[in-house]
Protein backbone atom coordinates (compact mmCIF):
# COMPACT_ATOMS: atom_id res chain seq x y z
CA UNK A 1 0.00 0.00 0.00
CA UNK A 2 2.53 2.40 0.72
CA UNK A 3 4.63 1.75 -2.27
CA UNK A 4 1.66 2.68 -4.44
CA UNK A 5 1.35 5.69 -2.86
CA UNK A 6 4.60 6.63 -3.27
CA UNK A 7 4.42 5.70 -6.82
CA UNK A 8 1.48 7.47 -7.23
CA UNK A 9 2.68 10.87 -5.64
CA UNK A 10 6.14 10.30 -7.49
CA UNK A 11 4.03 10.59 -10.76
CA UNK A 12 2.77 13.53 -10.04
CA UNK A 13 5.58 15.39 -8.74
CA UNK A 14 6.97 14.38 -12.25
CA UNK A 15 4.03 15.87 -13.86
CA UNK A 16 4.36 18.89 -11.90
CA UNK A 17 8.19 19.22 -12.86
CA UNK A 18 7.50 18.88 -16.52
CA UNK A 19 4.83 22.19 -16.47
CA UNK A 20 5.52 24.19 -19.38
CA UNK A 21 7.02 27.62 -18.29
CA UNK A 22 5.63 30.37 -16.28
CA UNK A 23 4.54 32.97 -19.29
CA UNK A 24 2.67 29.69 -20.75
CA UNK A 25 0.89 28.77 -17.29
CA UNK A 26 -0.05 32.21 -17.06
CA UNK A 27 -1.66 32.59 -20.91
CA UNK A 28 -3.80 29.41 -20.47
CA UNK A 29 -4.03 29.75 -16.41
CA UNK A 30 -5.93 33.04 -15.96
CA UNK A 31 -8.11 32.02 -18.59
CA UNK A 32 -9.08 28.79 -16.85
CA UNK A 33 -9.53 30.57 -13.73
CA UNK A 34 -12.00 33.20 -15.26
CA UNK A 35 -14.26 30.92 -16.92
CA UNK A 36 -14.19 28.07 -14.17
CA UNK A 37 -15.09 30.97 -11.32
CA UNK A 38 -17.61 32.64 -13.92
CA UNK A 39 -19.59 28.84 -14.38
CA UNK A 40 -19.41 28.18 -10.71
CA UNK A 41 -21.04 31.46 -9.67
CA UNK A 42 -23.65 30.57 -12.54
CA UNK A 43 -24.05 26.62 -11.72
CA UNK A 44 -22.41 25.13 -8.39
CA UNK A 45 -21.01 22.22 -10.46
CA UNK A 46 -17.72 23.64 -10.03
CA UNK A 47 -15.46 24.11 -6.52
CA UNK A 48 -14.90 27.88 -7.25
CA UNK A 49 -13.00 28.20 -3.87
CA UNK A 50 -10.58 25.00 -4.74
CA UNK A 51 -10.01 26.88 -8.38
CA UNK A 52 -9.03 29.88 -6.27
CA UNK A 53 -7.01 28.43 -3.76
CA UNK A 54 -5.02 25.77 -6.39
CA UNK A 55 -4.03 29.06 -8.67
CA UNK A 56 -3.17 30.47 -5.65
CA UNK A 57 -0.83 28.29 -4.97
CA UNK A 58 0.35 27.80 -8.42
CA UNK A 59 1.13 31.88 -7.98
CA UNK A 60 3.14 31.60 -5.20
CA UNK A 61 5.38 29.21 -6.43
CA UNK A 62 6.11 31.37 -9.55
CA UNK A 63 8.69 34.53 -9.68
CA UNK A 64 6.31 36.92 -11.15
CA UNK A 65 5.82 39.48 -8.82
CA UNK A 66 1.74 39.94 -9.74
CA UNK A 67 1.38 36.83 -10.22
CA UNK A 68 -0.77 36.71 -6.97
CA UNK A 69 -2.70 40.08 -7.63
CA UNK A 70 -3.79 39.05 -11.09
CA UNK A 71 -5.69 36.07 -9.47
CA UNK A 72 -6.91 37.90 -6.76
CA UNK A 73 -8.53 40.42 -9.62
CA UNK A 74 -9.47 37.18 -11.85
CA UNK A 75 -11.25 35.29 -9.60
CA UNK A 76 -12.94 38.42 -7.82
CA UNK A 77 -13.94 39.66 -11.23
CA UNK A 78 -15.36 36.82 -12.26
CA UNK A 79 -17.40 36.00 -9.47
CA UNK A 80 -19.12 39.31 -9.27
CA UNK A 81 -19.87 38.92 -12.95
CA UNK A 82 -21.55 35.66 -12.46
CA UNK A 83 -23.25 36.81 -9.48
CA UNK A 84 -24.87 39.82 -11.28
CA UNK A 85 -25.73 37.69 -14.94
CA UNK A 86 -27.51 35.25 -12.26
CA UNK A 87 -29.22 37.92 -10.15
CA UNK A 88 -30.52 39.29 -13.27
CA UNK A 89 -31.65 36.44 -15.03
CA UNK A 90 -33.23 35.68 -11.65
CA UNK A 91 -34.95 39.25 -12.09
CA UNK A 92 -36.59 38.63 -15.42
CA UNK A 93 -37.94 35.94 -13.47
CA UNK A 94 -39.68 37.48 -10.75
CA UNK A 95 -40.84 39.97 -13.76
CA UNK A 96 -42.46 37.01 -15.50
CA UNK A 97 -46.15 35.76 -14.36
CA UNK A 98 -44.62 32.29 -15.26
CA UNK A 99 -41.50 32.49 -13.84
CA UNK A 100 -38.45 31.43 -15.40
CA UNK A 101 -36.24 28.26 -15.44
CA UNK A 102 -32.88 30.13 -13.62
CA UNK A 103 -34.91 31.48 -10.55
CA UNK A 104 -36.76 27.97 -9.86
CA UNK A 105 -33.20 26.63 -10.25
CA UNK A 106 -32.09 29.11 -7.21
CA UNK A 107 -35.72 28.34 -5.35
CA UNK A 108 -34.27 24.28 -5.57
CA UNK A 109 -30.65 24.98 -3.97
CA UNK A 110 -31.98 26.66 -1.06
CA UNK A 111 -34.51 25.07 2.06
CA UNK A 112 -37.08 27.40 2.81
CA UNK A 113 -35.70 27.61 6.50
CA UNK A 114 -32.69 28.76 4.74
CA UNK A 115 -34.73 31.49 2.86
CA UNK A 116 -36.66 33.15 5.63
CA UNK A 117 -33.38 33.18 7.89
CA UNK A 118 -31.60 35.29 4.91
CA UNK A 119 -35.40 37.62 4.50
CA UNK A 120 -34.59 38.42 8.18
CA UNK A 121 -31.08 39.09 7.71
CA UNK A 122 -31.77 41.16 5.05
CA UNK A 123 -34.28 43.05 6.64
CA UNK A 124 -31.65 43.57 9.87
CA UNK A 125 -28.62 44.24 7.96
CA UNK A 126 -29.56 45.58 4.34
CA UNK A 127 -27.16 44.48 1.27
CA UNK A 128 -24.12 44.17 3.89
CA UNK A 129 -25.30 40.73 4.59
CA UNK A 130 -24.22 39.61 0.77
CA UNK A 131 -20.52 40.12 2.09
CA UNK A 132 -21.43 37.16 4.87
CA UNK A 133 -23.66 35.09 2.60
CA UNK A 134 -20.21 35.05 0.19
CA UNK A 135 -17.97 33.48 2.88
CA UNK A 136 -20.41 31.09 4.27
CA UNK A 137 -20.65 27.87 2.17
CA UNK A 138 -23.74 27.45 0.34
CA UNK A 139 -24.79 31.13 1.69
CA UNK A 140 -24.87 32.46 -1.25
CA UNK A 141 -28.23 31.55 -2.89
CA UNK A 142 -30.25 31.97 -0.24
CA UNK A 143 -29.65 35.37 0.71
CA UNK A 144 -30.00 36.05 -3.41
CA UNK A 145 -33.27 34.60 -3.17
CA UNK A 146 -34.23 36.93 0.06
CA UNK A 147 -32.66 40.34 -2.14
CA UNK A 148 -34.66 39.07 -5.36
CA UNK A 149 -38.02 38.42 -3.15
CA UNK A 150 -37.52 41.72 -1.75
CA UNK A 151 -37.61 43.30 -5.20
CA UNK A 152 -33.67 44.44 -4.70
CA UNK A 153 -32.69 46.55 -7.91
CA UNK A 154 -29.59 45.34 -9.62
CA UNK A 155 -27.74 48.81 -8.80
CA UNK A 156 -27.84 47.83 -5.17
CA UNK A 157 -27.06 44.33 -5.47
CA UNK A 158 -24.12 45.38 -7.15
CA UNK A 159 -23.11 47.51 -4.11
CA UNK A 160 -22.92 44.62 -2.32
CA UNK A 161 -21.48 42.44 -4.15
CA UNK A 162 -18.55 44.00 -4.64
CA UNK A 163 -16.84 43.90 -1.41
CA UNK A 164 -18.17 40.68 -1.24
CA UNK A 165 -16.57 39.13 -4.07
CA UNK A 166 -13.58 40.90 -2.88
CA UNK A 167 -13.75 39.27 -0.03
CA UNK A 168 -14.57 35.77 -1.11
CA UNK A 169 -11.53 35.84 -3.28
CA UNK A 170 -9.11 36.92 -0.71
CA UNK A 171 -10.15 34.37 1.59
CA UNK A 172 -9.71 31.81 -0.59
CA UNK A 173 -6.15 33.11 -2.02
CA UNK A 174 -5.20 33.06 1.70
CA UNK A 175 -5.63 29.74 1.85
CA UNK A 176 -3.71 29.10 -1.46
CA UNK A 177 -1.04 30.80 -0.14
CA UNK A 178 -1.05 29.00 3.45
CA UNK A 179 -0.82 25.78 1.42
CA UNK A 180 2.10 27.09 -0.91
CA UNK A 181 4.21 28.42 2.27
CA UNK A 182 3.94 25.43 3.42
CA UNK A 183 5.45 22.82 0.78
CA UNK A 184 7.85 23.25 -1.63
CA UNK A 185 6.35 21.53 -4.14
CA UNK A 186 3.68 23.26 -5.94
CA UNK A 187 1.03 19.82 -6.35
CA UNK A 188 1.53 19.83 -2.66
CA UNK A 189 0.69 22.79 -1.84
CA UNK A 190 -2.89 22.38 -4.35
CA UNK A 191 -3.62 19.29 -2.07
CA UNK A 192 -3.96 21.21 0.83
CA UNK A 193 -5.39 24.00 -0.26
CA UNK A 194 -8.14 21.31 -1.71
CA UNK A 195 -8.27 19.42 1.59
CA UNK A 196 -8.64 22.56 3.01
CA UNK A 197 -11.63 24.38 1.35
CA UNK A 198 -13.41 20.85 1.26
CA UNK A 199 -13.56 21.17 4.98
CA UNK A 200 -14.43 24.35 5.41
CA UNK A 201 -17.17 24.44 2.42
CA UNK A 202 -18.89 20.43 4.53
CA UNK A 203 -18.38 21.62 8.20
CA UNK A 204 -21.53 24.03 8.24
CA UNK A 205 -23.56 20.94 6.66
CA UNK A 206 -22.02 18.21 9.17
CA UNK A 207 -22.86 21.08 12.22
CA UNK A 208 -26.19 21.51 11.16
CA UNK A 209 -26.82 17.66 10.64
CA UNK A 210 -24.97 17.11 14.10
CA UNK A 211 -27.22 19.90 15.39
CA UNK A 212 -30.53 18.46 14.19
CA UNK A 213 -29.84 14.82 15.39
CA UNK A 214 -31.10 15.52 18.80
CA UNK A 215 -34.49 16.73 18.20
CA UNK A 216 -34.92 14.23 15.42
CA UNK A 217 -34.08 11.38 18.21
CA UNK A 218 -36.67 12.91 20.77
Amino acid sequence: MSSKLSDVLGQLSEVVGGLPPESTQQAVGYPSLFLLVALGSLVPVVPTGAVVSSAAVVAFHQTAPLALLFVFLVASFAAFLGDVSLYWLGQRGTRSKNGSRWLAALRDRAAPDRIEQAQRKLDEHGVTVLVVSRLVPAGRIPVMLACLLARMPLRGFVRGDVPACLAWAATYQLIGILGGSLFDEPWKGVVAAVALTVVISGAPALWRRVRRSPGQQA
